[in-house]
C-alpha cells in the first residue's frame, strides 16, 4: 500500500503554518522523515506530529530546522507566533510585557512559578487539567518551557518570586519529582537574576490568600503593568492607579515572607520528605 502523507491546513493557526512549513522544506530536500529526524536529532513520530499541528513544536527544534535547511530564522520566527498560540487571548498581551520586562516580581498561593517549574512538574499540573487532551497538555508544557528561555539570555531580568509555606508541602505527581522541582527552587533562591521568598504559615492571613497569583512586571520605560491569575481566567492591569494597589500588597507579603537564606532553610527541610532513599545529605 502506498503511504499517503496527512493533508494539513497551513492557514489555520501559526502552529500549523509551521508544520506545512517544516513537510516543505523538508520534501523539497528530498528528506524523509527518518533522514530529517537523524539530523535534527528527534524522532520521527515527533516531526511528524509536529507537520500535523498535533504537537507544539519543542523549544530546541526551530533552531535546528533553520540550520539543517539554511533558513536563518525562518522557523524561529514561525515558532515565536505558534508558541504564543498556547495560551488563551488576554495572556498573549501579558506574555508580550513579560518578554520586555526588566524586572519580574510575582506571589503564587499554590503553584511553583512557571518560569520555576520542571518540564515534569508542569507536566503532572496541567494533566490535572481534565479538559486538555495529551496533545493540549504536551502543547502548554512546551510554551511553558519556552518562557524560561529569557533566563538563560546575555540580560535576562531581574525575577523575584515569593511562594507560599503550601506550594512547598502539597505533593505534585511523584516524590522524586517534587524533590528535584524543590532542588530547582533552591537553586533560585538567591542568584544575581533570581529571588526566591517562601510566604510562612505563621505569617498569618493576608490580602492575596484567596486567590491564584500576581504578577507584576517593570518594562523598560519604568512604568508598571500587574496580572492576576484566577482559577478560570486572568486579568491584565494597566493604568497607574490600579497597579499602584496590587503594588502596595505586593509589598506588603515580601516584608512578611522569610528572609532569602530562611527560604532556603524552609526549602531544604520540605526536602526532606521528599528524598529518595539513595540520596545522599544536602
Amino acid at each position: 500500500m502506498t503511504f499517503k502523507p496527512q493533508a494539513l491546513t497551513p492557514y489555520l493557526s501559526a502552529r500549523h503554518y509551521f508544520g506545512s512549513e517544516q513537510r516543505r522544506y523538508r520534501e523539497d530536500a528530498g528528506l524523509s522523515l527518518v533522514q530529517l529526524a537523524g539530523i535534527v536529532n528527534s524522532s520521527k513520530s515527533t516531526l511528524a506530529r509536529v507537520e500535523t499541528a498535533e504537537l507544539m513544536p519543542p523549544p530546541d527544534l526551530p533552531s535546528r530546522l533553520d540550520a539543517a535547511f539554511g533558513t536563518d530564522k525562518h522557523f524561529h520566527g514561525l515558532y515565536q507566533l505558534a508558541r504564543r498560540e498556547a495560551h488563551p487571548d488576554q495572556y498573549r498581551r501579558f506574555m508580550d510585557f513579560e518578554n520586555q520586562a526588566e524586572v519580574i516580581e510575582n506571589y503564587e498561593s499554590q503553584l511553583v512559578p512557571g518560569p520555576l517549574q520542571t518540564e515534569q512538574h508542569a507536566r503532572e499540573l496541567l494533566r490535572c487539567q481534565e479538559d486538555l487532551t495529551r496533545e493540549q497538555v504536551e502543547a502548554r508544557v512546551a510554551a511553558r518551557m519556552a518562557r524560561q528561555e529569557s533566563q538563560r539570555l546575555d540580560s535576562p531580568p531581574l525575577r523575584w518570586a515569593i511562594i507560599d509555606e503550601s506550594v512547598l508541602r502539597r505533593r505534585i505527581g511523584s516524590a522524586e519529582g517534587m524533590y528535584k522541582q524543590l532542588a530547582r527552587l533552591l537553586d533560585q533562591v538567591d542568584t544575581p537574576d533570581s529571588k526566591v521568598q517562601v510566604l510562612p504559615f505563621s505569617a498569618g492571613p493576608h490580602s492575596l490568600m484567596g486567590g491564584g497569583g500576581l504578577t507584576l512586571l517593570t518594562l523598560p520605560n519604568g512604568s508598571t503593568v500587574a496580572y492576576e491569575e484566577g482559577i478560570l481566567a486572568g486579568h491584565l492591569y494597566e493604568d497607574r492607579d490600579t497597579v499602584k494597589k496590587w503594588r502596595r500588597q505586593y509589598e506588603m507579603l515580601r516584608a512578611n515572607a522569610l528572609p532569602l537564606a530562611d527560604s532556603a532553610e524552609l526549602i531544604r527541610k520540605a526536602m526532606e520528605d521528599y528524598k529518595p532513599c539513595d540520596t545522599p545529605p544536602s
